[in-house]
């Protein structure tokens, strides 16, 4: 294509590469039929002007020659054979902390303030749910041609920008932007929320993050939802392992407080399963075709959160899903910290006893129940979409889902003793059709 003709007789700068125009390319046709004269000649571009640097890194290229590395490894995971979930979603471009990579465990006290890594959880889960209704407020008015299929009704659309500005309003209100979310149903209150959470660093990362396997409209809101998902567990992540430290200090305020905190982002997070359930599912079915090799089974976030309550059993450490994140397996081997054994080693130590102990027994039973909450709304929606076939990524699908729901968070007594604990608004999954 000219515009990577042009960059690389200009020099092939990284921090020029014509990114917008090579997205367009990919959006056109999506990821699945890409020329493969242009995978072929980014994969060149890759090895020669992408590569990793052989020595120490220095100067002030070396992001944007990152940049350009991670982009083209999603863009080009099709080509490689090495597609799956992780690239689907092009999860190395958004750095979530703590779950996309497993050894870079952060060193922080008990008492250290996570206001910045919530508020930057805030601000990306914002601004991918403002992304998912701009790009629905756009295809309604006409004004992009990106994936024309089976566009919505605009009864479907009004519903989804209610849902979307649900979903959003926890972090807006937290943010004091809770003004944003008044008219639920509008294209304005889309164009508002987009307006105020989406600056020209976000802009490019939406961009570089939405290449679509097929010309399905619904997978935009696919892969937006799930990517919001992902933001999530990245940040539970990030308090599971506050609370371990909370509790190896022997502080259980701290520990509580934490525990509590992502107790509430699971539970308000559910919205965007209402959201997500909006989907239709002969579009859902359409694109999936394309998918096959990229699984939620794969998701590391979601195994990193599960795997910081407590160590999995050997089962469910030998299973697909364990195995498809290899390098979080082989640490859990090793021997990775858990809530769970931190609170077995105060207990036991006489660390922890009365008052204390019973609230600290009742967070973790919430937070346990939103856990379980979340296992079985994924696995309704999972049949609502799937019915009885199987699961993308080779996976056996809704029994899959059906077998794992139940497996416990946590195995203490005290953890088993807190019912579901309901979330504001009911999740709304219609049952399978």
């Amino acid at each position: 294509m000219r515009e990577l003709t042009n960059w690389l007789s200009g020099g092939a700068d990284p921090g020029s590469f014509p990114y917008s125009a090579v997205v367009a390319e990919f959006r056109r046709t999506g990821k699945h039929f890409v020329d493969k004269e242009l995978l072929a000649l980014l994969d060149q571009i890759r090895d020669v002007h992408a590569a990793p640097p052989a020595g120490p890194v220095t100067g002030s290229e070396h992001p944007q020659t990152q940049l350009l590395r991670d982009f083209l490894d999603v863009a080009l995971d099709k080509w490689d054979g090495r597609y799956d979930y992780r690239s689907y979603l092009a999860l190395n471009l958004f750095r979530m902390p703590g779950a996309e990579h497993v050894d870079d465990v952060p060193t922080v006290g008990a008492t250290t303030d996570p206001t910045a890594a919530r508020r930057d959880r805030d601000r990306l889960f914002l601004a991918l749910v403002a992304d998912a209704l701009a790009f629905e407020s756009a295809a309604e008015a006409g004004t992009t041609d990106l994936l024309p299929e089976q566009r919505p009704e605009p009864a479907l659309v009004a519903k989804r920008y209610r849902l979307g500005i649900r979903a959003a309003a926890p972090a807006l209100a937290r943010l004091g932007l809770s003004d944003l979310a008044g008219d639920r149903e509008s294209a304005a209150a889309a164009g508002a929320l987009h307006a105020a959470t989406v600056d020209d660093r976000r802009a490019q990362l939406l961009e570089l993050t939405m290449l679509p396997v097929y010309l399905v409209h619904d997978e935009y809101l696919f892969i937006r939802v799930l990517q919001a998902y992902e933001c999530t567990f990245a940040l539970l992540a990030g308090e599971l392992r506050a609370t371990i430290t909370a509790l190896d200090e022997r502080l259980v305020e701290p520990a509580v407080e934490r525990l509590g905190y992502a107790r509430d982002q699971l539970n308000l997070a559910a919205p965007l399963f209402s959201l997500l359930a909006t989907m239709q599912p002969e579009s859902f079915r359409t694109f999936r075709v394309y998918t096959e090799g990229a699984s939620a089974i794969q998701s590391r976030s979601y195994k990193l959160m599960e795997s910081l309550c407590r160590p999995p059993e050997e089962p469910r450490l030998d299973s697909a899903a364990y195995r498809s994140v290899p390098e979080l397996r082989d640490r859990l081997l090793v021997g990775q910290p858990s809530v769970e054994q931190a609170y077995r080693t105060a207990v036991r130590d006489g660390g922890l006893t009365g008052p204390e102990r019973r609230l600290l027994d009742q967070r973790m039973a919430e937070f346990a129940a939103a856990v379980l909450q979340w296992r079985q709304t994924h696995y309704r929606l999972a049949v609502r979409m799937l019915g009885t076939r199987p699961g993308t990524g080779y996976t056996e699908g809704t029994p899959y889902l059906a077998e794992v729901r139940s497996i416990p968070v946590f195995t203490t007594r005290s953890s088993h003793r807190t019912e579901a604990v309901p979330v504001s608004e009911p999740i709304v999954v219609p049952d399978p059709a």
